[in-house]
């Protein structure tokens, strides 16, 4: 870390679907740690966190398969391990509290990791969201510093979720009821962030498969409000929110009749934006509703 606590060089974990499906996301964010100074050692040899449903099903192999990763990220020598997905964050904290309070549990872990030619894990490593390493601090500085191109007043609701503010004694960065973050980010932009109960709850994403009708009753509720409060576009620091939140537009237009079109960025896409990022490389086009009233809006 430099004096000022920010960390010159983070573990980077891309979960799966910055990956797969949400390519974009991954692109936009090692476009944008350069803008940042903050050098990216990529987790390469790593699987899935297993999301909650291994966490409720098999505990101990969700505990392994976390380990694993915290272990990678341990042998860059790196003290931090940045995600930059809301489920990643919260089961690799979740595990990574679980090992480093109990050293009988991980040194049985490390034991059955190094039996498989895994490194061992000590427990050096913080996880830390992309989201916490921009709101505040040096980090907060220098996001200010990158975003020089600014996003001019452009009106974006923020989208939390849930998993990334929730449970709190694992989260631990702000308060879940009152959060701050995103708008801290939003206004160190040049935006103008915008208010709304439902940014703080759940997408739907968990139950879609299973319970569409309730899950879309979930998903209107941040999608309505934010564009009834004059909303231009909405960020999230979770592809599964994105997924939800973008992807999901078509549904809930099928099923209410009524149209909504509101753009969904990710964060590292936002900050990219005002960065002045290539579009080449935040990757708008894998978006399935267009971004481009916000970029017009922009060049306006």
């Amino acid at each position: 870390m430099d004096q000022n606590g920010f960390p010159e060089k983070v573990a980077y974990y891309t979960g799966c679907l910055a990956t797969l499906s949400a390519k974009e996301l991954d692109s936009s964010t090692r476009s944008l740690a350069v803008r940042l100074g903050l050098e990216l050692e990529t987790l390469e040899a790593v699987t899935c966190c297993g999301a909650g449903d291994i966490h409720e099903a098999e505990p101990d192999y969700y505990l392994h398969l976390n380990a694993r990763i915290l272990a990678y990220a341990e042998a860059t020598g790196a003290e931090t391990l940045m995600t930059i997905c809301n489920v990643c964050t919260l089961n690799l904290r979740q595990a990574n509290w679980q090992l480093k309070i109990d050293d009988q549990l991980r040194a049985r872990v490390s034991r059955n990791l190094e039996a498989v030619g895994v490194p061992a894990y000590s427990g050096g490593v913080e996880v830390r969201h992309l989201l916490w390493l921009v709101a505040e601090g040096e980090g907060h500085e220098r996001l200010k510093a990158a975003a020089h191109r600014g996003l001019r007043g452009l009106r974006v609701a923020p989208f939390y979720g849930c998993q990334i503010l929730r449970p709190s004694k694992l989260m631990g960065f702000e308060d879940p009821d009152r959060p701050w973050s995103l708008e801290a980010i939003i206004q160190a932009c040049g935006g103008e962030a915008v208010d709304y109960p439902a940014k703080i709850k759940c997408c739907g994403f968990p139950i879609i498969a299973a319970r569409e009708e309730t899950a879309l009753g979930e998903l209107i509720q941040p999608i309505e409000q934010a564009i009834e409060a004059g909303a231009d576009a909405m960020v999230t620091p979770c592809p599964l929110c994105h997924l939800s939140l973008d992807a999901w537009q078509q549904k809930l237009e099928a099923a209410t009749g009524r149209e909504f079109r509101l753009p969904i960025l990710h964060l590292a896409q936002l900050i990219g934006v005002a960065a002045g990022i290539e579009e080449s490389e935040l990757r708008f086009k894998r978006h399935v509703v267009s971004v481009d009233p916000v970029l017009d809006k922009l060049a306006t």
